[in-house]
């Protein structure tokens, strides 16, 4: 049995679950390899407490399947909707019937396959089944930490090839049109984390801003979230730049914005909850007055996905382990004004957090920054 396989057996054995339902999506690549583009076609891998893998999908995905490195049952099902309902139930027929406990990723499994499931298994319990394959997830090993390392080296040298193009006047669709360039060029696979985030002026306020054709204009502030992807695994970063001389106000967040990601970055450690790292973060910007100002929580895990387990908010009590990745970004938002985040990737060692993310931290000016980033 693959040994992947074996561990989510595992897992559900240990959580009272009969079989996990998965479609095509990252925690199905990290289980057994196999991507899947989500279609109108359903496709649907299960995964037995026994280590049995069941895959149904369709015939022109076939070929896919012919060299898996685990024992499955392939049942390939053609164009014909109607047919697609007697399919699952043949699939299925021998656990038909059972009250089985079924797992499922909420935020993953389609309700096309998860009616078809249900139509196969009346007797069956469709449950959360997240933390079976979440417990696997959080905790990288060497060879995904390498692809995470690459995968922000990827991201900090398109960010410093674009800054050298920026100038007033551009509108922040250009800015980020400059930067997806940028990161394919830099080697970052076609699947980004997520499409860059470019805030300028006010803009910056909104911290899931979507660029606009608003012109980057001497006195605002810059704000760029973005990631590049390398075999599978993403990063994530964000850095805010001064375009010109900064007010007092601005200079005043932005310090307090540096030293809460330091208070995070350098304070959490291996058997601390998540939440703690949370308030370290926290607590320097609620002390510095502007905590009505730090509006979502200080981070998430980062992986195969852009988010994932582990959350990092105040009341998550999940101990951190060696091998879990996320994010440290705390960020002060003034509505109608400006706002600054400044955002790592950090793995849990057993003696602290390392940064996977190097980039200068301090809110500086565009050509400062350039200049302490090309030397360092």
């Amino acid at each position: 049995m693959d040994k992947q396989i074996e561990a989510l057996a595992d897992q559900l054995a240990q959580r009272d679950l009969d079989w996990m339902a998965l479609n095509p999506g990252p925690s199905l690549r990290y289980l057994t390899g196999l991507s899947f583009h989500l279609m109108e076609r359903p496709v649907v891998v299960l995964v037995g407490s026994s280590g049995r893998v069941k895959v149904i999908l369709p015939e022109l995905e076939r070929a896919k399947v012919a060299q898996l490195p685990f024992d499955a049952e392939i049942i390939p099902f053609g164009d014909d909707p109607a047919t697609w309902q007697g399919i699952f139930e043949s699939a299925l027929s021998e656990i038909s019937g059972k009250a089985l406990r079924v797992g499922v990723e909420p935020t993953g499994l389609r309700f096309l396959e998860l009616d078809l499931l249900r139509n196969a298994l009346p007797e069956a319990e469709f449950v959360v089944g997240s933390a079976a394959v979440a417990g696997l997830r959080m905790r990288k090993g060497a060879e995904e930490l390498k692809a995470m390392r690459q995968a922000a080296i990827i991201a900090q040298n398109a960010l410093l090839n674009t800054l050298e193009t920026v100038k007033p006047g551009q509108s922040e669709l250009h800015i980020s049109a400059e930067l997806m360039v940028q990161l394919f060029r830099a080697g970052s696979e076609a699947e980004l984390p997520f499409a860059p985030i470019v805030s300028t002026g006010p803009n910056t306020a909104n911290p899931h801003a979507s660029p606009r054709n608003r012109a980057l204009q001497e006195g605002d502030m810059l704000l760029i979230d973005w990631g590049a992807s390398f075999a599978g695994y993403f990063s994530d970063i964000t850095r805010t730049f001064f375009c010109g001389e900064p007010n007092e106000e601005m200079k005043q967040i932005a310090a307090l914005v540096e030293k809460a990601n330091a208070a995070a970055r350098l304070g959490g450690k291996a058997g601390m909850p998540a939440g703690e790292v949370d308030r370290l973060a926290r607590g320097v910007i609620a002390e510095g007055g502007y905590g009505e100002y730090f509006t979502h929580r200080t981070g998430h895990g980062l992986g195969m996905e852009a988010h994932e387990p582990p959350y990092v908010f105040q009341a998550n009590p999940l101990i951190l382990e060696p091998g879990m990745v996320f994010t440290i970004e705390p960020g002060i938002y003034l509505p109608g004004k400006y706002g600054v985040r400044i955002e790592d990737d950090v793995v849990v060692e057993s003696d602290g957090l390392r940064s996977l993310t190097d980039l200068p931290r301090e809110v500086m000016r565009l050509e400062e920054f350039l200049a302490v980033a090309r030397k360092g």
